[in-house]
């Protein structure tokens, strides 16, 4: 034992560990997160962003959708008071996203989706192709319809994760990179050990290790099967000087999406693909990506390519988070497949309450961890 006990150990230093711990120390409680990596490799900074509930909208996913929708209407006061805090200028987008039909085929599934839209009561708006355009004229003269959803934006996960890694330190939370876990006890105490040798206790352990959360010992199968890694590959593009960026607005197809940066950077991304734990950036992954987004925006093709990242996401089998209590002493925050940074809001809010108090909030109550049979 390294003889100190902590209230909470949270294993994953990414923007749910990162945010469940903030949250937790905000009320009292004395955090550990552990983060196998360096900051860098954080999942979170391969991110686009994007706060989209609106036009992540998918059919038969409305429990999802209304946890969605509440995260969403908290992150406004989230990256204010973030940004109070850490002394970071959390720059945002807060245009709305333009998602984009480009040929009949999409016209007419857009169109359907739109319909579902209206009947969930969100705010949407259908634009014909000459209004698509007058929003923003470097469009494919292809586009033939899109729909608007003004309340979505998105953030830079890179900064939230900077702005969340200083607020932690200044509320008395303790964060340690380079730590690997090799086991987990639940029970009545609680503990982790280290590939050092080393365990510490706690009250609580979280698991917060996005697709590698299956993957420590300890965790019950029934969970740990339930988490699997789904890549995701994201280019950064940079208008070369003295050139403006071809868009201003968040857009977005079947195929791609591509958010502009206050700088002038356009974040292109992200394909989803079952490879295991593979994390390579493949040329066929750029290629679709750079087909996809010059499709839709033509300008894109004389951008500079500045970087190329690949991260995984954690999947389950019915896109829904894990959160709550799994075993005695034991919480799952994690399987927020697309939505990881969406989520960080009420996921840090909820899960610090079950911490704190011993109770999960109804928000929450749909996502039990424990739902998914042997």
């Amino acid at each position: 034992m390294d003889g100190v006990r902590y209230d909470s150990i949270i294993v994953g230093g990414g923007i749910i560990g990162l945010s469940i711990g903030w949250r937790a120390s905000q009320l009292g409680l004395s955090v550990l997160i552990l983060e196998k990596g360096d900051p860098p490799d954080a999942a979170s900074a391969a991110a686009a962003g994007m706060l989209a509930p609106v036009t992540e909208t998918t059919f038969g996913e409305d429990a999802l959708l209304q946890l969605n929708l509440e995260s969403a209407r908290r992150w406004k006061g989230f990256a204010e008071e973030l940004s109070f805090a850490g002394g970071i200028n959390l720059a945002d987008h807060r245009r709305g996203i333009l998602h984009i039909a480009l040929d009949r085929d999409q016209s007419e599934s857009l169109s359907r989706l739109f319909e579902y839209q209206q009947e969930l009561g969100l705010q949407v708006q259908w634009l014909s192709s000459m209004a698509c355009r007058r929003l923003e004229p470097a469009l494919h003269p292809s586009t033939r319809a899109g729909i608007l959803a003004q309340g979505d934006w998105a953030v830079d996960p890179r900064s939230v994760l900077d702005a969340l890694r200083t607020v932690l330190r200044s509320a008395g939370a303790t964060l340690r990179h380079g730590a690997v876990v090799t086991k987990v006890k639940s029970g009545p105490s609680p503990s982790v050990r280290l590939d050092t040798g080393e365990t510490i206790e706690a009250g609580t352990v979280v698991i917060a290790a996005g697709p590698w959360s299956g993957q420590i010992p300890g965790i019950p199968s029934r969970v740990s099967r339930a988490v699997r890694p789904v890549k995701g590959q994201i280019l950064r593009l940079r208008p070369a000087a003295p050139m403006p960026p071809p868009i201003t607005q968040i857009l977005r197809t079947e195929e791609v999406y591509l958010v502009p940066r206050p700088g002038g950077e356009i974040v292109a991304g992200a394909t989803v693909e079952e490879k295991g734990f593979d994390t390579a950036a493949t040329a066929g992954g750029v290629f679709e990506l750079l087909r996809a987004a010059g499709e839709l925006v033509p300008g894109i093709r004389e951008m500079e390519l500045v970087e190329v990242k690949a991260g995984l996401r954690p999947g389950t089998p019915d896109n829904a988070p894990l959160l709550g209590t799994v075993e005695p002493g034991l919480v799952m925050a994690t399987g927020h497949f697309r939505n990881g940074v969406l989520l960080a809001p009420v996921t840090a809010d909820g899960i610090a309450e079950l911490l704190a108090k011993g109770d999960l909030p109804a928000e929450l109550a749909g996502f039990d961890p424990r739902r998914f049979q042997e």
